[in-house]
């Protein structure tokens, strides 16, 4: 289902989204945050999101998926800030750059204090990642908010909804043939005891 969203117009949203990102970045425990999380890579195993890059590898694109990161949520946190809705701000991303939203957000600790000190709190709302289930595509609101802000997308992680539902299934055909099935929520695989 979805819902009709009010947003502010994509251009006042890079603004601002500009100037937040310039917060966070400018914490010294930014740096520290965004390193330990492209190192902390042992974590980083998800089925659906990262392999559907081309030829992904978590230590050459850990680093430029957390910049991304942090692009997207001074986009929803610009959003959130000039409208108050929740929903709202919880904006349409290439899922890649979402699940990466997701390990970045695992830093909550740091991640708060960040957000103490700047004044801009992260906003990221799994809860409602599909109460407006609307995926991104390539010149949506995301998308031009993005561009206005930051410039182009990279196209190797910014995936079309399309072309994402394509690689998702292929990775279906390949789990399944080791017993992973339900898109990773489901495992035939059973262990013998040690």
């Amino acid at each position: 289902m979805s819902t009709a969203l009010v947003r502010p117009a994509p251009e006042k949203v890079a603004e601002r989204a500009r100037t937040i990102r310039a917060a966070w970045l400018a914490d010294e425990e930014m740096t520290t945050v965004l390193k330990g999380c492209g190192q902390y890579s042992s974590d980083w195993d998800d089925f659906y999101g990262g392999p559907l890059i081309s030829e992904y590898s978590v230590a050459r694109d850990a680093a430029p998926l957390l910049q991304e990161a942090v692009r997207v949520m001074a986009l929803k946190t610009a959003v959130y800030e000039m409208t108050g809705d929740e929903l709202a701000a919880e904006l349409p991303v290439s899922v890649p750059v979402d699940v990466t939203c997701h390990a970045l957000c695992a830093q909550i600790t740091a991640l708060s204090r960040i957000q103490n000190r700047s004044g801009h709190l992260f906003v990221h709302s799994t809860v409602n990642e599909h109460t407006n289930a609307t995926p991104w595509r390539l010149g949506d609101y995301t998308h031009q908010a993005y561009r206005a802000a930051f410039g182009a997308v990279d196209e190797r992680y910014w995936i079309d909804a399309d072309e994402a539902e394509h690689r998702r299934t292929v990775l279906d055909t390949r789990y399944a043939s080791i017993g992973i099935t339900d898109r990773g929520m489901t495992s035939a695989i059973a262990y013998a005891a040690s």
